[in-house]
């Protein structure tokens, strides 16, 4: 009897989803404890960097995003400092551009030369930071739900409107998350998070420069042209993919979201 390929796959991605990710620890180099998920033994790494307030299980687990990439790559999530597992201190001074770092220290804990890189919303701009700082640790890099903002203020005047999205109570309203229902949830953490005392220039990158290939997935209630305007501007081989009528919080749940991005990272996968 013949199997075709399809069925194969299919297969592959059912086993991947029945089994349980593998939850490990880390010491970063603050002494910190960096909590991570990992899924899949095989393949091209890829780093997942879920959203303020969210964790590593809730963002990539439970919406199968994890699970569809493992299928053909060792499938790394972390909990960022502040979330989730991961320890949470109550200075400010403890997040800010340390948050990269321990992404990079995961890498070089576990050996990755480089790896595929998806961030979403806080993930995004932690993944800016990488590209800013860490070029060479990236195959691609991938944002959800962010990107790169115009900050010039003849450029923000220049970026189209975006459409608004509809009131919550409204029947049409795409689904979407409970930020607070997420486990691990720590006010004085998060706050931490946002108060770090961010210094002139701390933040800045030359997109042009960017050598990797580039993928945003914006939802189409969630301001896609500030998200992607600068992103257009300045990386010209940059692929831009927007969901329609879908949310910060309900974009990621869409199937095409994670088709998209299994996709692209296979086609640029080494």
């Amino acid at each position: 009897m013949r199997i075709s390929t399809a069925a194969l796959v299919v297969a592959s991605v059912l086993t991947v989803a029945a089994a349980d990710p593998k939850s490990q620890f880390f010491t970063a180099s603050d002494g910190l404890k960096i909590h991570y998920l990992e899924l899949g033994t095989t393949g091209t790494p890829v780093i997942l960097i879920h959203g303020y307030t969210a964790n590593a299980e809730g963002k990539w687990f439970k919406s199968g995003i994890a699970q569809a990439l493992a299928a053909k790559h060792r499938v790394i999530a972390i909990d960022a400092r502040g979330h989730g597992k991961s320890d949470k201190p109550h200075d400010p001074a403890k997040y800010g551009p340390q948050m990269a770092n321990d992404v990079i220290e995961l890498m070089d804990h576990l050996k990755l030369a480089k790896a595929h890189i998806h961030g979403y919303s806080m993930g995004g701009s932690i993944l800016t930071q990488i590209l800013a700082r860490h070029p060479q640790r990236l195959i691609t890099a991938i944002y959800g739900g962010s990107g790169p903002q115009e900050t010039d203020p003849a450029l923000v005047a220049q970026v189209p409107k975006d459409e608004a999205a509809p009131a919550a109570n409204d029947p049409n309203a795409p689904r979407g998350e409970n930020w607070s229902l997420y486990p691990g949830y720590d006010r004085a953490a998060l706050d931490a998070v946002q108060k770090y005392p961010w210094q002139p220039g701390d933040r800045d990158i030359d997109l042009t420069k960017v050598k990797v290939p580039v993928l945003a997935l914006v939802g189409g209630y969630d301001n896609p042209n500030a998200r992607t305007h600068r992103i257009k501007r300045e990386m010209k081989g940059a692929q831009i993919v927007v969901l329609p009528k879908e949310t910060h919080g309900s974009v990621h749940l869409n199937p095409v979201y994670t088709q998209t991005l299994v996709k692209f990272i296979d086609g640029h996968d080494r």
